[in-house]
């Protein structure tokens, strides 16, 4: 019989110190130690483009870059979080010039409610920063971990076509 070691559970309201680097800026955080990093940008950094979609990291809707990698920020515990934050919000450039990514999505018509939106692009630059928009199957591979109710797809492959050369200059 396997024997799970108990531990005492969190004490509710305590809380930790957590510095999170979130879109160039650094913030103080006073957090219990079960946020997720998700909660911590929603609820504590008022950051709301990463969407609460399935909670499992299933669907993608969380889907922020931390150190420049796709992060589940459901998954993640915000105090596990040592690299520098990007969420939908500081991803376009200084003056508010929409990242290329960004432009993409608008020309390509790569979303319809929206709600998958800021992962997708989040998902969809680190794609082409891996390497891996060589071709529409490669993107369609490497970018099927994020879901879209409405079907926005091959839009969506198309944006990531459109930007990929941009992003590499």
């Amino acid at each position: 019989m396997d024997q799970v070691a108990s531990r005492p559970p969190a004490e509710a309201g305590r809380t930790i110190p957590v510095r999170l680097e979130v879109n160039g800026r650094s913030h103080e955080l006073r957090l219990d130690p079960r946020t997720t990093l998700l909660d911590a940008l929603r609820e504590h950094l008022h950051l709301t483009g990463a969407k609460k979609g399935c909670d499992h990291g299933q669907c993608g809707a969380c889907t922020v870059l931390a150190g420049g990698r796709r992060t589940l920020s459901c998954l993640t515990l915000a105090v596990s979080v040592r690299a520098p934050v990007t969420t939908i919000e500081g991803l376009a450039g200084d003056g508010g010039a929409l990242h290329p990514m960004q432009q993409a999505f608008l020309d390509q018509d790569a979303f319809q409610c929206g709600y998958c939106t800021p992962g997708q692009i989040l998902s969809a630059v680190a794609c082409v920063h891996e390497g891996h928009a060589g071709s529409d199957e490669a993107i369609r591979e490497w970018m099927s971990g994020n879901l879209c109710r409405c079907g926005a797809y091959p839009h969506i492959v198309a944006a990531i076509r459109q930007a990929r050369p941009q992003m590499k200059a």
